[in-house]
Formats: C-alpha cells, structure tokens, sequence
C-alpha cells in the first residue's frame, strides 16, 4: 500500500492547513466551549467539512445517495429482462390447495 492506489500516489494533504480560524462557525463552537473553560482539540478536524473544494453539505449527501445509482438501475433492469426472458416466476401458490384458499 504506501500510499498508493493502482499505480497513482495519493496526495494528502498537509494538516496544518486546515484552520479553525478559518471558518466562523467552528469558530463560534469554539467560543462557546471556551466560556465553559472546554477546549475541543479535535475541531481542525471537521474544518475540511467547510472547505468550498468538497462542496457542500446536501452535494455531498447527494453524491453520496446517488452514487452509483446508474449502474445499479442498469443491473435491476437487465435482472428484469433476463428473468422475463427465461420464465422466472417468484409467485407462489397460496397453499397447497387452489389458490384463494386459506389454512386454518
């Protein structure tokens, strides 16, 4: 592995890029944790989610949904057709009389 993925480095990014001062909301959290005296060292890390480059909140979410979602309705189709076309039938009988009849 290494940092490698099918023969093409992956670049990560430099943490100490990503700053806390950089975005107004977090820095509101921060604020607001610091009149209780918190401090949350782990608030770098959700600085990314605000970054224009990934997008925003209901891209990603949309992105994420619809992900693959062409080829998986390509793949309920063709299974469509195919059981068509070999007679594949998943409806079974009711019982084990004439069909409408109930057991008891």
């Amino acid at each position: 592995m290494g940092g490698e993925s099918h023969g093409q480095s992956v670049k990560i990014p430099d943490w100490r890029i990503y700053k806390v001062e950089d975005v107004p909301q977090l820095m509101q959290v921060q604020k607001a944790l610091s009149q209780y005296g918190l401090n949350d060292p782990w608030l770098r890390n959700e600085v990314w989610r605000f970054n224009p480059a990934f997008g925003t909140k209901w891209q990603r979410l949309r992105l994420g949904f619809f992900r693959g979602f062409k080829w998986g309705l390509a793949a309920c189709a063709l299974t469509i057709v195919v059981e068509k076309a070999l007679g594949i039938d998943y409806h079974h009988p009711l019982g084990h009389g004439e069909e409408g009849q109930s057991h008891h």
